[in-house]
């Protein structure tokens, strides 16, 4: 009786967590019981104690002061250790000392040593412990197996973790917990709803865990369906259904966009905690329903005990980042910096990309300058932040200063090889490449397409083909960037060849498929192929943008359906928001001299930019081919009004490491002479070369 008041207090002492009532109690026992020291039992509990506390000097203070050690002295300690990264490697010590006062190690010395193995992520020490434990006999002890593949997970040997779980004769649910977490821990996402299936298969009846880890891998398989099936599979079992469980749900339905049910599961829970609160408001942010975000960003201040926290901040920061700043991203901000998270590395990176989708570059340059600590996470922003914005030169400047400071991931080397693309500067493409391949980068998949999208775009298309080539399992934007590579270099056919064997593939085109697709057509003057591949855009449920309608629009009126392009940009409904769209017909009926609808197209452009040049110019060449010269002279007067605030055109060439910008009308650039005399070396070149095959024709 008295044994079982003492593990009663034992346990009273470690659930209230303080250490301070530990040593009140053990003062008690030591003065209240002369043979304290004499029981093993006793010394047994009061180091349990500690060390399920966390106090490891005083736990080992009780294990060297006793006289008399079993194998739950050991074990206790042991189990001590192993819970804590600072000391597990002292686990290992116990086991030799152990083997010198001759105790012979059980089951739980080994589930603990072997947890020991996992927090230090020491395989060789676990695979030695394996050997053992199958030398003493322990390989069917379920907890022991359990822990070996625990082991195997965290050193990352996944095949090696399912192996020791296939040999389990009984598995509990521990067992197929543990085996399905670790495989969904480790990217393994299809293998984890496998075991899953099994275990299904086996009539074990899954626990609330069970079903939120294979809810969670379903989320980021953005297999919608299959997240369904288990919900209804959760309603059948009539399982108790706790908040974990819940949010796993609205992760589901929040990742795969149906916001609908997200917030049919919201709603049903009683208490939610802020991990609810902040993954339906992250859903929210994904789906770009803004005022519903602000709206339970609002609720959560006024009606919840729980506080936000930074992905709270995050995901609402995120959710307005469309809206304009001054109104709800800098107030936003302020209540930031008022909650303490003014300098959270993570926070503040959602507040750039904010500033930036806002165009306010010297606000996002102001913030990432006061933050301290920066990570890698928050110089990919600025990097992609200013890519976005067409300052493609700055985005690699902020790389190559990151690269002082931290080795590059791939998303980072991703945007670095996207400003390369857009500056058309090979060379910095190649290095950064270079890059990719000594971090072991390059064969990832943002990677590889960005690379195909760098050298299609640089004018190597080849070098492009190789790289996709050699991509295992190119995913959507791979494929889109090497078709816009052919597309860019007008390879109509082999664009037409690579998207049919896209389609073979399984994969389901988007938009930027479309796009690449109906300007090759346009390119080539291919009406029929694209008529067929925008009815196959609508019959994938895909709507046309602007860009597409712009595709059409040229392809119609460069053939000649001038009317037909006309009808298209009316039908469309863009014409009056767009003004590409008529400056694309009249630049066609340029080409085809048809004055009075060339007349019609430049009304529209000019009253939506009264002060386009372009237009303008355009228009005046309609005039001249018409034979109207005195419309002619008006309009380049007009022009020439326009051209004197027009910013000066520029273009730029990369020779070595130097990058040498030339703007039109400025003439003391250094080396200009230089130029204009190779220029007419190369025009003296080819004028001999323009001889000599006359001649030869003679």
């Amino acid at each position: 009786m008295e044994a079982v008041r003492l593990v009663k207090l034992v346990q009273k002492c470690v659930s209230s967590k303080s250490l301070r009532k530990a040593r009140q109690f053990h003062a008690l026992l030591v003065t209240s019981t002369p043979v304290f020291d004499s029981l093993p039992f006793l010394g047994n509990n009061v180091l349990s104690m500690y060390a399920k506390l966390g106090s490891m000097d005083e736990a080992r203070q009780v294990f060297d002061q006793m006289p008399q050690r079993n194998p739950v002295s050991y074990n206790a300690l042991i189990a001590g250790y192993s819970r804590n990264a600072c000391h597990a490697f002292l686990s290992f010590e116990l086991l030799s000392a152990m083997a010198v006062e001759n105790l012979r190690p059980n089951g739980s010395t080994f589930t603990s040593l072997l947890q020991a193995c996992a927090y230090l992520e020491d395989e060789a020490e676990g695979a030695k412990l394996h050997g053992q434990v199958e030398k003493v006999g322990f390989s069917s002890d379920v907890r022991v197996q359990t822990s070996l593949f625990g082991m195997y997970s965290a050193c990352e040997n996944l095949d090696c973790a399912n192996r020791v779980f296939d040999e389990m004769e009984e598995k509990d649910d521990v067992a197929w917990n543990s085996i399905i977490y670790g495989n969904v821990k480790h990217g393994r996402i299809e293998e984890s709803l496998h075991i899953f299936c099994s275990m299904m298969r086996t009539g074990k009846v899954p626990t609330q865990f069970t079903f939120s880890i294979v809810l969670n891998a379903c989320a980021r398989l953005k297999d919608h369906f299959g997240g369904k099936i288990i919900h209804g599979q959760i309603v059948k079992s009539n399982i108790s259904v706790d908040v974990p469980l819940q949010n796993s749900l609205l992760n589901l339905y929040s990742s795969s966009g149906d916001m609908e049910t997200a917030f049919s599961v919201f709603k049903m829970i009683e208490k939610p905690d802020l991990v609810s609160w902040n993954s339906i408001m992250a859903g929210c942010s994904e789906n770009g329903c803004v005022e519903e975000a602000m709206n339970l960003f609002v609720q959560l201040l006024d009606a919840s005990t729980e506080r936000p926290d930074q992905y709270t901040f995050a995901a609402v920061v995120s959710a307005t980042g469309p809206l304009p700043a001054v109104n709800y991203g800098k107030p936003l901000h302020a209540q930031v910096a008022k909650a303490g998270f003014g300098g959270n590395i993570f926070v503040c990176s959602t507040l750039v990309g904010m500033y930036f989708r806002n165009e306010e570059m010297e606000s996002a340059r102001k913030l990432f300058d006061s933050v301290s600590g920066k990570d890698i996470i928050l110089w990919t922003e600025m990097i992609s932040g200013y890519l976005k914005l067409g300052e493609a030169e700055t985005a690699i400047n902020y790389f190559c200063e990151m690269q002082k400071q931290h080795k590059a991931d791939s998303f980072a080397l991703s945007s670095a090889l996207s400003g390369a693309a857009d500056l058309a500067a090979l060379k910095q493409g190649e290095v950064i490449h270079c890059l990719a391949i000594k971090s072991g980068h390059n064969s990832d998949m943002c990677v590889s397409g960005s690379l195909v999208d760098m050298y299609s775009k640089n004018g190597s298309l080849e070098a492009a083909n190789i790289i996709f080539s050699e991509v295992r399992n190119p995913d959507l934007k791979c494929w889109n960037s090497m078709l816009g590579g052919f597309c860019h270099h007008g390879k109509a056919e082999q664009a037409f060849q690579l998207f049919n064997h896209m389609l073979e593939r399984g994969l389901k085109p988007d938009h930027v498929t479309f796009i690449s697709l109906l300007s090759a057509c346009s390119h080539c003057g291919l009406v029929g192929r694209g008529n067929f591949y925008w009815n196959y855009m609508r019959y994938m449920g895909l709507e046309p943008g602007v860009k597409h309608y712009s595709c059409m629009v040229s392809l119609l009126s460069r053939a000649g359906l001038l009317q037909e392009a006309e009808d298209l940009i009316s039908s469309s409904g863009l014409g009056s928001k767009f003004p590409e769209l008529w400056r694309n017909l009249l630049c066609s009926c340029v080409i085809h001299k048809e004055l009075d609808l060339g007349e019609r197209a430049a009304e529209r452009v000019l009253f939506l930019l009264p002060e386009d040049s372009a237009t303008h110019i355009m228009l005046s060449n309609l005039y001249a081919a018409a034979g109207r010269w005195d419309a002619v002279s008006d309009m380049r007067r007009k022009i020439r009004g326009l051209l004197t605030e027009k910013d000066p055109g520029l273009s730029w060439i990369q020779v070595f490491d130097q990058t040498l910008v030339f703007y039109a009308g400025y003439e003391p650039h250094l080396i200009l002479d230089e130029a204009q005399a190779e220029l007419q070396r190369l025009r003296g070149n080819l004028e001999e070369c323009a001889v000599t095959e006359v001649l030869e024709c003679l």
